[in-house]
C-alpha cells in the first residue's frame, strides 16, 4: 500500500455479508426489517409501560427504560443503512456519516456496559443492604446515574473517533461489515500510525468490556451467596426471581462477545462472513429478546400487563 499523508476518500462501501448471492437480497432486507420493527416497537412499549404506570415507577426501573433507550437507538443507528444496502442496493456512505455511525455505535455499546453494570449494584445493594437501598437507589439518583452515563460516554468516546480521523484514508474504501465500526474503518487507514491508533482503541474497548464485567460478576456473585446463606426457601425463592431477569440480559450481551474476544485472542480466526453473522447476532439478539424479558420474566410488569389487559377484556 502507497503510504501518503493526505485523505482522499470521500465516502465508504458497506459490502454488509460478502458473496451473499443477488436473489436473497430481498428476504434479508425483509428479515432485517423485522429486526428492527421488533426492536423499536418492543422497546418502545417497555418504555411507555414503564412511563405510565405509576406502580414501576422505581429505580430498577428507570434502568430497564436506559437499557431499552439504548436498543432502539442501537437499531436506529445500524439497521436503516443496511436494509437499503439489500432493498435499494445502496451501499454508498458519505465519510462522515460513516463516522458518526461509528461514533455512536460504540458509544451506545459502552453505554449498555454501564447499565447492565448499574443494574447489577441495584440487586447488590438491595440484597445486601436493605435498609440501606432506599437512600442510595432513589430514582433521582439513578436517573442522574444514567444521565452521566450518556454524557461521559459521549464525551470519551468522541476522542476516539477524533484518533481514528487523524489517520488518512487514500486508497481503500470497502467496509466488510453491515455497518462503520472501528477496526473496518480504521485498517483502511494508509498511515504507519493506523496500529497505534487501533491498540489504543482497543485497549479502551477493553476497559469499557471488563471493568463492568469485573463489577458485575462479582456483584452478582455476592447475591448468589447471600441467596445461598438465606434459610427460608420462599425468600431464597423471591430474590432469585428478582434477579432471574437481569441474570440474563447480561448474559446476552457479555457472554457472545467475550466469546469473539476469547477465540480471536487464543488465534481462532472466524470466516469472515461468520464473524459478521456472529457481529450481528451479538449486538441485535439482545435487543429484540430484552423485550419480552422485561414482560414476562419480570413479575411486575407482568402483573401490570395482565390486570390491563383483564380491565380492557
Amino acid at each position: 500500500m502507497k503510504y501518503t499523508n493526505i485523505t482522499t476518500i470521500k465516502e465508504f462501501i458497506i459490502i454488509g455479508f460478502p458473496g451473499l448471492p443477488p436473489e436473497y437480497y430481498g428476504p434479508v432486507s425483509v428479515l432485517l426489517l423485522l429486526v428492527f420493527l421488533a426492536i423499536v416497537i418492543g422497546n418502545g412499549f417497555t418504555i411507555a409501560v414503564i412511563i405510565f404506570e405509576r406502580t414501576l415507577h422505581k429505580p430498577i426501573y428507570v434502568i430497564f427504560s436506559n437499557l431499552a433507550m439504548t436498543d432502539i437507538c442501537f437499531g436506529v443507528v445500524t439497521l436503516p443503512k443496511i436494509i437499503a444496502r439489500y432493498w435499494w442496493n445502496d451501499m454508498i456512505t458519505s465519510f462522515g456519516a460513516c463516522f458518526t455511525q461509528m461514533y455512536f455505535v460504540h458509544s451506545l455499546g459502552a453505554i449498555q456496559s454501564l447499565n447492565l453494570l448499574m443494574m447489577a449494584l441495584d440487586r447488590f445493594v438491595a440484597i445486601w443492604f436493605p435498609f440501606k437501598y432506599p437512600v442510595l437507589f432513589t430514582n433521582k439518583a439513578v436517573a442522574i446515574a444514567c444521565t452521566m452515563c450518556w454524557v461521559l460516554t459521549f464525551i470519551r468516546l468522541l476522542g476516539i473517533v477524533l484518533h481514528a480521523l487523524t489517520l488518512p484514508y487514500c486508497d481503500q474504501n470497502i467496509i466488510m461489515q453491515c455497518y462503520c465500526d472501528h477496526i473496518s474503518i480504521t485498517r483502511l487507514g494508509c498511515s504507519d500510525e493506523r496500529e497505534y491508533v487501533y491498540s489504543v482503541a482497543l485497549a479502551n474497548a477493553m476497559v469499557t468490556l471488563l471493568f463492568p464485567l469485573t463489577l458485575i460478576i462479582l456483584s452478582y456473585f455476592s447475591v448468589i451467596i447471600a441467596v445461598l446463606r438465606m434459610s427460608q426457601t420462599e425468600r431464597r425463592h423471591k430474590v432469585l426471581s428478582t434477579c432471574a431477569p437481569q441474570l440474563f440480559i447480561t448474559c446476552l450481551y457479555y457472554v457472545p462477545r467475550c466469546f469473539v474476544y476469547l477465540a480471536n485472542g487464543v488465534g481462532f480466526n472466524f470466516n469472515l462472513v461468520i464473524r459478521i453473522i456472529i457481529t450481528m447476532l451479538y449486538s441485535l439478539i439482545p435487543a429484540v429478546v430484552n423485550p419480552m424479558i422485561y414482560c414476562f420474566k419480570t413479575k411486575e410488569i407482568k402483573n401490570v400487563l395482565i390486570y390491563s389487559l383483564q380491565i380492557y377484556m
